[in-house]
């Protein structure tokens, strides 16, 4: 611990003294005098910028000064002060220092804001709804930059209700300085009011035509909306069968007779068939091989047909499914698969296959609505405590189990994110018969959000927490392979996998009906692809309906990150904060994307 105290406190020395260095090397390029109002002037420094060193000579010095007076101008403009008054000299002294001498002013106000609508105007609900949206206030300053983002605001709202070739004119901008008001006059010609037709379809590839034109969410004689071309775009990406896909509005001489105006649409179809492989490696899950080969659009429906391996010591499976995106409806995605699979743990073996069906709705952009059914057949081992004495229990059952689930996904990326965030809620409806019968519901739900320190987002607060309960189950008749667990990588770090929570008299983990788990990571990009995390892990498990504070364990650790441009190279190092009998000192993982 001294050692890494020691460690920080030097690294924190090195860079104070670097950014001293840094500090004595750049000087403002002039100095500033006249300014009261502290965001001004503040605005104005960091306008005019630094300069690398002192001036070589006078010429240069008032050079220097000339060039940061017109940055000094251009930020009054922005903020409204049209009336001021500027100054480039040098000051005083032996030494050559540029020197910018301001009066502001008085800030103009907003008055009398309006929009002009060349040639013909558009419906009046629309010319209301753009005067609406211009959003600028009679006697607010009159920023610049408020101006443009007025016109902005004009050209989104007419543009989204119909009129598709809307553009901004020369806007006319009086500043008068009579009365210190700025009267913005948006000149807007909207065009003609632009009615949808079908689709023009520069390339399809393996797609069937007639597939893709069932996809729009429009219909021929509807009035334009910009949100139902990005909606076709994102149903066509939803597929993840194309290389790219582009979708725009004709030009405006593609117009029919009819008066309506086509949709350009193209794909270009990604390799045919695609074989993936993957490794991860932890020191007490061992290392495990992936295997992927993939089908995309075979039927030509965007459809995806997944054989998928994994050769692990803990866990051996074979699976297989059927990707049916928009399946007899737009944003609708049917999936059917079936497996054989084999887990051996210290909880409990599973031998089994089974086969499984559901199908997702996306509402909206981040919404999604999951359903669906499952049958496994297993032959499964588990242990148990018996008047003191550990126990095995072999038992061959059939698990039928149901599915609804809610998912928001909200954050910017799959594998990497930077910001937004997550929420996933899903109920399992469970019914076992064979050698033993229950039924029960198991509820789980899980957020986790990404916070950027920094606009580059190089610093990045990550969080998780997650809960789930077993209601109506009872332990053992709940087999071991559908009780909660904890520990390990996708868990709390620093522990055996399962290793969190109740255990049995010999130390086998038992399981249990509750789950509570918790995770916050400081992600730090540091150069290149290179990066770091710290983090720590909480979790518990407990036989009741809730864990109790015998149950919680809690790990931390540190790690680095590779980015591979599609996302990162995970390694983490952690350790347990409440080791118990046969947990490690330590814990070290090895995968690909980011832990949560």
């Amino acid at each position: 611990m001294g050692r890494t105290v020691f460690a920080l406190a030097a690294a924190s020395a090195a860079l104070n003294v670097a950014t001293f260095q840094v500090a004595r090397a750049a000087e403002p390029r002039a100095v500033i005098e006249g300014v009261e109002d502290r965001a001004l002037h503040d605005a104005i420094v960091r306008a005019i910028g630094q300069a690398d060193g002192p001036p070589a000579s006078r010429f240069e010095a008032r050079r220097r000064a000339r060039d940061a007076g017109e940055d000094a101008i251009s930020v009054l403009r922005s903020e409204g002060y049209y009336g001021h008054d500027v100054e480039a000299d040098l000051a005083e002294g032996d030494r050559l220092q540029p020197l910018v001498r301001i009066a502001p002013g008085q800030v103009f106000n907003f008055a009398d804001p309006k929009i002009t609508w060349v040639k013909k105007p558009p419906s009046d609900p629309v010319a209301a709804a753009a005067s609406e949206a211009m959003g600028l206030k009679v006697g607010a300053p009159g920023r610049a930059a408020d101006v443009l983002g007025a016109e902005g605001r004009i050209l989104s709202v007419v543009q989204k209700r119909g009129y598709a070739d809307a553009v901004g004119q020369p806007r006319e901008v009086v500043v008068d300085h009579a009365d210190h008001t700025v009267r913005p006059d948006f000149r807007i010609d909207v065009g003609e009011l632009v009615l949808l037709g079908g689709m023009d379809l520069t390339s399809q590839g393996r797609t069937k035509r007639g597939w893709i034109q069932s996809l729009a969410p429009w219909r021929p004689g509807d009035v334009y909306d910009p949100e139902d071309v990005a909606e076709l775009e994102r149903r066509l990406r939803d597929t993840a069968v194309y290389d790219s896909v582009t979708v725009s509005l004709s030009p405006i001489d593609a117009t029919t007779e009819d008066g309506l105006r086509p949709v350009i649409v193209g794909v270009a179809d990604r390799e045919p068939r695609t074989i993936e492989l993957g490794a991860g490696y932890s020191t007490n899950e061992g290392a495990g091989l992936d295997g992927r080969w993939t089908r995309y659009n075979r039927f030509g429906r965007g459809d995806t047909l997944r054989i998928t391996g994994r050769l692990a010591e803990l866990e051996q499976r074979l699976d297989a499914e059927v990707s049916l995106p928009h399946w007899r409806k737009p944003q609708r995605t049917l999936k059917v698969g079936g497996a054989i699979f084999h887990e051996d743990t210290d909880a409990y073996n599973d031998t089994g296959l089974g086969v499984r069906a559901d199908i997702t709705r996306r509402f909206g952009r981040i919404s999604f609505l999951t359903v669906g059914a499952a049958v496994d057949a297993t032959q499964t081992a588990d242990k148990t405590d018996v008047n003191g004495f550990v126990v095995g229990q072999e038992r061959n059952l059939l698990t039928l189990t149901t599915l609804g689930a809610l998912n928001w996904d909200a954050s910017d990326d799959p594998l990497d994110p930077k910001r937004g965030w997550r929420v996933e809620v899903r109920g399992e409806p469970t019914f076992v018969t064979g050698d033993d019968s229950i039924t029960y519901l198991k509820t789980q739900a899980q957020v986790t959000g990404y916070l950027p320190v920094s606009k580059e987002a190089r610093t990045v607060l990550a969080g998780r927490a997650k809960a789930g309960l077993i209601v109506g189950g009872r332990i053992p008749s709940v087999p071991g392979s559908r009780r909660f667990f904890a520990g390990g990588g996708g868990s709390v770090r620093g522990y055996s996998y399962q290793a969190i929570g109740p255990r049995l008299s010999d130390n086998t983990p038992q399981g249990g009906l509750s789950l509570l788990e918790a995770s916050f990571e400081v992600r730090q990009r540091i150069t290149g692809p290179w990066g770091a995390v710290a983090f720590i892990d909480a979790g518990a498990v407990g036989t009741n309906e809730f864990p109790q504070g015998r149950d919680f364990s809690a790990g931390v650790g540190v790690g680095v990150r590779y980015d591979l441009g599609f996302g990162p190279i995970r390694a983490d190092i952690a350790i347990p904060l409440d080791k118990r009998e046969g947990d490690p000192s330590f814990q070290v993982y090895l995968s690909i994307g980011q832990s949560f």
